[in-house]
């Protein structure tokens, strides 16, 4: 069964105002229009288009608690969609952030609830006991973000170019930065307690985030990109820790078509860009900076993993002709782009799926039904359809679930 569903966008401070409407073509809001949630999530369910189609239930979760055999499939058991679907759309910088494993928030959600801290306290940081693992596909041209602490010898590297810079000037004086380096410089443990020191805002980091900060407004040669997002944070959460933070993480622009994934543990930021997001269904939200809401130091700490890596990106395979597949390491999701000019392309689904039209005019025949998409629909799919066929012209995303 094909089953139409739309949402309206979620207004957090930091979306674009124009880049959701004008991708689905539709009439923008005027205020900020920063997530399109498609999915069963209790945030913010997608509405059912045609209730009559679901026996009466008039949003996504709805139907799913009432009918888990029909909507889910082999995860009829669990009583949930495993995946959400987002449209994100960063006029300005995101919260720093990471996401717990599912022990971690297993562990967390049981034990603020024995707490009794509300779901909705602002101190409250398990929503769920789900984890929260999540890829990224920019749509824009361009798709800035941070994601994972960079190999220290770049921090250090770096640093040392920003002691130059500073040298270079009378004021101001360098020494809180040697000070960082030397930080870095000791044993395995130095880059969590240097982490920590930061967050904390203990003795010395106001100084040190001026000084990074003024160093940024001049220029630092070979770090172009790394002084604009000092610069850029700066100017959005001015003294904030996460600033200097910023310089320890992979600073990374995809292009359109290229992909990330975010792992339990990653801390990141999405700077600016338009994106298509797909994550396991959870709202569990570790800040670290660059945020007026609640960080809990310890608990970030316990959740974030340090092991310095490589930009994460996610490469796509080709599982037929027309199709692009991102699959990550986990069988909540996965990501498959439809696309093309005179598109005979086909999909085996393993799960419940979404499927969102962003291009052109596209019809997909399942194995019970069939339904026509154009720019700005999106339909859930029943597994019951399990293989698709896909023509026309244009491009759908699809969200499922892993093998």
């Amino acid at each position: 069964m094909f089953v139409g569903i739309t949402n309206t966008p979620r207004p957090y401070a930091w979306g674009s105002t124009t880049a959701i409407a004008k991708l689905l073509g539709c009439e923008a809001s005027g205020d900020p229009e920063a997530e399109l949630w498609l999915g069963a999530h209790p945030g913010s369910p997608s509405t059912i288009l045609d209730p009559t189609q679901t026996g009466g239930a008039t949003d996504l979760a709805e139907w799913i608690a009432a009918d888990p055999e029909t909507t889910l499939g082999r995860f009829a058991a669990s009583g949930r969609l495993p995946f959400l679907l987002k449209v994100l759309a960063a006029a300005s910088p995101l919260s720093l952030q990471a996401h717990p494993t599912l022990e971690q928030a297993r562990a967390g959600f049981d034990r603020e609830n024995e707490l009794g801290i509300a779901l909705d306290a602002p101190e409250r940081n398990y929503k769920d006991a789900f984890p929260k693992p999540e890829l990224i596909y920019a749509l824009s041209p361009t798709f800035d973000a941070l994601c994972g602490f960079r190999p220290l010898a770049e921090v250090r590297t770096l640093l040392h170019a920003l002691i130059d810079a500073a040298n270079a000037l009378e004021d101001p004086q360098p020494q809180p930065l040697e000070d960082l380096l030397d930080s870095l410089s000791g044993s395995d443990v130095a880059l969590p307690e240097t982490f920590e020191w930061l967050i904390g805002r203990r003795t010395g980091v106001a100084t040190l985030v001026s000084l990074v900060t003024t160093l940024a407004s001049r220029g630092v040669a070979g770090y172009d990109a790394e002084m604009a997002t000092v610069s850029q944070l700066a100017e959005e959460y001015p003294g904030d820790p996460g600033i200097v933070i910023a310089l320890l993480l992979n600073r990374v622009t995809l292009v359109a078509g290229e992909a990330l994934y975010l792992p339990a543990g990653n801390i990141h930021a999405y700077l600016s860009g338009l994106g298509v997001e797909l994550m396991a269904s959870s709202d569990n939200v570790l800040r670290g900076g660059l945020s007026p809401k609640h960080i809990d130091v310890p608990e970030l700490l316990d959740v974030l993993d340090f092991t310095p890596v490589p930009v994460p990106y996610l490469q796509s395979s080709s599982p037929s002709e027309g199709v692009a597949a991102f699959t990550p390491d986990v069988p909540d999701f996965e990501l498959l782009r439809v696309d093309g000019m005179f598109l005979d392309a086909s999909v085996t689904l393993s799960g419940p799926a979404i499927a969102l039209c962003t291009a052109g005019e596209v019809s997909i025949s399942g194995s019970v039904s069939s339904a026509s998409l154009v720019l700005g629909d999106s339909v859930f799919i029943t597994p019951d359809e399990a293989g698709l066929r896909f023509t026309g012209s244009g491009t759908v995303f699809v969200a499922t679930t892993g093998a």
